[in-house]
């Protein structure tokens, strides 16, 4: 078996066995919102018994229209991401898309993230890995899961050893994607941990024509999978009303679900562990 290079962020565990999650709404849309859905997905956690990373990006960049909400800019992000780690107490993580706001964003977040389109970005990748900070990498939609092992070397090569790897679905046919679970055991054999990114494996690229689609009624089930097949942690994005949410409003699991999920795999990841 391969020997997964566990590490920590802050007090939340990835690859050494437990399961860890990274939850939040998709994008920061005000400090009320963000100190709001932080607070209860941190209360309903603690509730389950579980740890997790606040999740939301200062910026979509890569939105389907010109039309589509992106946010409100860079420093407004990282103003309501630090107020969320000083008044909550929990870690969080946003995306990075240039090499050049790396550094900045470094000194907000516990962990910097890679969009699936920038996955194979050397100069964005490089500037994250150097700053020190775990680096979690999703794999872009046109990329076999063992082309991720070009990644990990590319990140390693530049002095990071807290790296995460995660699956997110391939590219099937227009507007449609489909998740390998074989995925997962691939991308693990590298020896990092490796995430399942849930909610936007139901995602529709596209498939509202300015805006992406989604089918959210299926994440229960994709996560109780990706948990059975041994995943070290589940990335999903969470808003207490998706048909409001300015921004993949159609595949985010809506928060009065969340806490009933975290249940059911939690228990999952417990049976897995027994069989082992």
């Amino acid at each position: 078996m391969t020997e997964i290079k566990s590490f920590k962020v802050e007090n939340v565990a990835f690859g050494d066995g437990r399961l860890s999650f990274i939850l939040g709404p998709c994008v920061v849309e005000s400090k009320e919102h963000a100190l709001y859905m932080a607070q209860e997905i941190n209360d309903i956690c603690r509730a389950v018994g579980v740890d997790f990373v606040y999740k939301s990006s200062y910026d979509k960049a890569n939105r389907s229209s010109i039309e589509s909400f992106r946010g409100k800019g860079m420093e407004y992000g990282l103003d309501i991401l630090a107020h969320v780690k000083a008044e909550i107490g929990v870690p969080v993580i946003t995306d990075v898309h240039e090499a050049g706001q790396v550094e900045r964003v470094a000194e907000v977040v516990d962990m910097l993230q890679i969009p699936a389109f920038l996955c194979r970005q050397t100069d964005l990748l490089v500037a994250a890995a150097r700053t020190g900070k775990a680096v979690n990498v999703k794999k872009g939609q046109f990329l076999a899961p063992w082309d991720t092992q070009n990644i990990v070397e590319k990140m390693r090569q530049a002095g990071s050893e807290k790296i995460l790897l995660t699956e997110r679905g391939a590219s099937f046919g227009y507007n449609n994607l489909v998740v390998d679970l074989r995925s997962f055991p691939i991308m693990r054999s590298f020896g990092v941990p490796v995430v399942f990114d849930v909610t936007h494996s139901l995602q529709l690229p596209g498939g509202l024509g300015k805006a992406t689609g989604g089918q959210s009624q299926y994440i229960e089930d994709f996560a109780r999978a990706g948990v059975a097949c041994g995943v070290d942690a589940v990335f999903m994005e969470v808003h207490d009303n998706p048909a409001k949410a300015p921004s993949d409003g159609p595949n985010q699991l809506p928060l009065d679900r969340l806490e009933s999920l975290l249940k059911k795999l939690k228990a999952i990841h417990e049976l897995v562990g027994r069989e082992e």
